[in-house]
């Protein structure tokens, strides 16, 4: 099974656009009469055949169209620094979207390396990990967010911060509880700032740990992915 992405499903015909009309076509040598399925990553998978076709637009007669619940009763979102090499920054998104991650907000901190990140090629990226892996939902990729901004930010959720500093902290799965919405805060390589942390804390923020070991700002942030998902099993 091969899923293709197309903004909007909502009429009887769907065309996609040039990058996936040459996937379908060049990479997996489909053509009129093809049945493929589709979705807009917001949860509506339409199933269809190819009408018209050629490397530039592919028309798909929509056969059949199913609007799927969220895979999970919980939400996940970490907010996380950007890492001065984006490979592993690029890295860390892929491998979240296939675990199972709701929102992505790339930080900027005060130690930050990475001060300007390309969003069209991260949300490229997104896309193509989601349709990998068969999902539905895709993660929203929220615009680099200061984080001074993003702490005063209303979100639902129980808030975390972790850092790697001496401090009175408990850890993430000591203090998470099962099918709770929940926002996690990542710092950069340097770690976030003890201003940062303070102000965090006072915006309601509980600072903990990942374990015991020093983790890269990319593997933190999958540990508490791949924890989240793991507790809610």
């Amino acid at each position: 099974m091969q899923f293709y992405y197309a903004e909007d499903l909502s009429n009887s015909t769907v065309t996609l656009d040039k990058e996936e009309s040459h996937h379908v076509i060049h990479v997996m040598r489909l053509n009129v009469g093809s049945t493929i399925s589709i979705t807009d990553g917001k949860g509506m998978q339409v199933t269809g055949i190819i009408s018209a076709a050629n490397a530039k637009t592919c028309v798909i007669e929509v056969l059949q169209r199913k609007q799927e619940n969220s895979p999970r009763n919980y939400n996940l979102h970490i907010a996380i620094a950007p890492t001065k090499n984006i490979d592993r920054f690029e890295w860390f998104l892929e491998k979240a979207t296939e675990i199972g991650i709701d929102a992505v907000t790339p930080l900027l901190c005060k130690h930050s390396e990475r001060k300007i990140i390309n969003d069209e090629r991260l949300n490229k990226l997104v896309v193509a990990a989601a349709k990998q892996s068969l999902k539905t939902f895709f993660p929203i990729l929220e615009p680099m967010t200061l984080f001074n901004d993003f702490i005063l930010k209303e979100i639902l959720a129980k808030k975390f911060i972790a850092h790697c500093r001496e401090t009175d902290r408990n850890s993430l799965k000591d203090r998470y509880q099962k099918g709770s919405n929940v926002l996690i805060m990542i710092g950069p390589e340097g770690d976030f700032d003890e201003a940062e942390i303070k102000l965090a804390e006072n915006a309601g923020f509980v600072p903990i740990h990942l374990g015991s070991a020093r983790l890269r700002t990319e593997t933190a942030g999958l540990v508490a992915c791949q924890n989240i998902a793991f507790m809610n099993q």
